[in-house]
């Protein structure tokens, strides 16, 4: 049996276009954390629960596991810079970017990139190979943009939802 390559798992996970979050939580100290990620999934309706794999040893894991809490912010189409910014790692992203983050929040909102923050409080984590998957109950939704078209990631590159008007509306929560 061929378990495959690793270069063959990731020319996989590139043909599977998804949105583009940046999760956000702040450190015990109130510094503020983030990391650009792809890997975002709804888990369930009743109760709100979203899931996010972040890479071991991240600095926005480690303190969103201690604070127990952070947000998923859905970048919006116009948000590929914040989006590079945040996977590029550069410690003075959050002096780069509009943010805030109000009591009882998960974490920084990004006011100028996101179109809509989810707070989540951590119920679950579990280690998986060089991840750790982590659910969160999502404790408040906040829009903060009228823009529609999320910004998308696949086939290593950043594309856009395509504008027109004969799009077809469906629920797909599993």
């Amino acid at each position: 049996m061929n378990h495959g390559h690793p270069a063959d798992f990731r020319a996989l996970m590139a043909g599977f276009p998804t949105g583009v979050t940046i999760v956000t939580t702040t450190g015990t100290e109130g510094d503020p954390w983030g990391m650009t990620l792809t890997s975002l999934c709804s888990v369930s309706m009743e109760p709100p629960v979203l899931l996010v794999c972040m890479r071991r040893g991240s600095p926005t894991l480690d303190a969103a596991l201690a604070r127990r809490s952070f947000a998923v912010n859905l970048l919006h189409r116009r948000a590929r810079s914040t989006a590079e910014l945040f996977a590029s790692g550069a410690p003075d992203r959050f002096d780069r970017v509009t943010w805030h983050a109000p009591a009882g929040t998960g974490g920084p909102h990004l006011l100028e990139a996101a179109h809509t923050v989810a707070d989540c409080a951590v119920t679950t984590d579990q280690v998986v190979g060089d991840h750790v998957v982590i659910m969160g109950r999502v404790t408040r939704v906040t829009r903060l943009a009228e823009e529609q078209h999320p910004l998308l990631y696949g086939l290593r590159r950043f594309a856009t939802w395509p504008d027109t008007d004969d799009q077809l509306s469906y629920d797909f929560i599993s």
